[in-house]
C-alpha cells in the first residue's frame, strides 16, 4: 500500500513536470523492468534500449496518458516494446530455442495487431476457471511471485505454480500458433 500511495504522489508530479518525481520512478522501476525485459530478450543492449524507450515516452507524454497504476502500466510498456522488438526482427535460431518454438512460417504482425491479439489472450483468460484466472492475474499482469500470491491467497506456493501450469496449458490449447509465439512473448516464458 505505501508505494501505491507513493506512485501516486510521484505520477502527480511527473504529469506536473517535476523531474525529481520522474527520476524517482525511473529509480524505483527501471532495473526490475530491465531485468524483466532480459528474460526473453537475452540481450544487454536491447533491453537497455527498450527501458531508456519506455522512459523517454513515460517523460514526453506525461500530461497527455492517464496512468491509472504506475507499476502495471510500466510493465505493459516493455511488454508492448517486447513485442515491436520481436515483430521488426527476424527470429534467429537462438530466439526459436530459447522461446521453445519450433516451427513460425508466418509474421505475428502481419496477422494480428497487438492489441487485437492482447484482446483475444484476455479473453481466454477471462475463460479460465476462478481461482486459475486469480492465480494466473496476480502472476502476469500484476508480476506479484509465487511466493506472494501464495501469502495474499493463503494457499501453498506449488498450488500456485499448479494453477499457473494448468492456465497456460488452457491458453496454449485454444490459441492459433501466431497467437501462441505472441503468448510466450507476452507472458514471458
Amino acid at each position: 500500500m505505501k508505494n501505491e500511495i507513493e506512485d501516486s504522489s510521484l505520477l502527480e508530479g511527473l504529469q506536473n513536470g517535476d523531474r525529481a518525481s520522474f527520476r524517482a520512478i525511473y529509480d524505483r522501476y527501471s532495473e526490475n523492468l530491465f531485468r524483466y525485459a532480459m528474460k526473453v530478450i537475452k540481450n544487454r543492449t536491447v533491453c537497455e534500449d527498450i527501458i531508456q524507450d519506455v522512459f523517454i515516452a513515460l517523460w514526453s507524454k506525461r500530461g497527455k496518458t492517464e496512468i491509472s497504476a504506475l507499476k502495471p502500466y510500466l510493465f505493459q510498456a516493455v511488454k508492448y516494446q517486447i513485442f515491436n522488438h520481436f515483430r521488426d526482427s527476424k527470429f534467429s535460431s537462438e530466439d526459436l530455442t530459447r522461446l521453445n518454438i519450433i516451427d513460425v512460417s508466418m509474421n505475428v504482425s502481419q496477422k494480428l495487431e497487438y492489441s487485437e491479439l492482447e484482446q483475444r489472450i484476455r479473453n481466454h483468460v477471462d475463460s479460465l476457471p476462478q481461482r486459475c484466472r486469480q492465480i494466473f492475474l496476480l502472476s502476469r499482469y500484476q508480476h506479484k511471485s509465487n511466493k506472494e500470491i501464495a501469502k495474499e491467497l493463503d494457499i501453498s506456493v506449488q498450488a500456485v505454480k499448479n494453477q499457473i501450469s494448468k492456465a497456460l496449458a488452457f491458453l496454449r490449447s485454444n490459441l492459433q500458433l501466431e497467437e501462441v509465439v505472441f503468448l510466450v512473448l507476452f507472458i514471458l516464458l
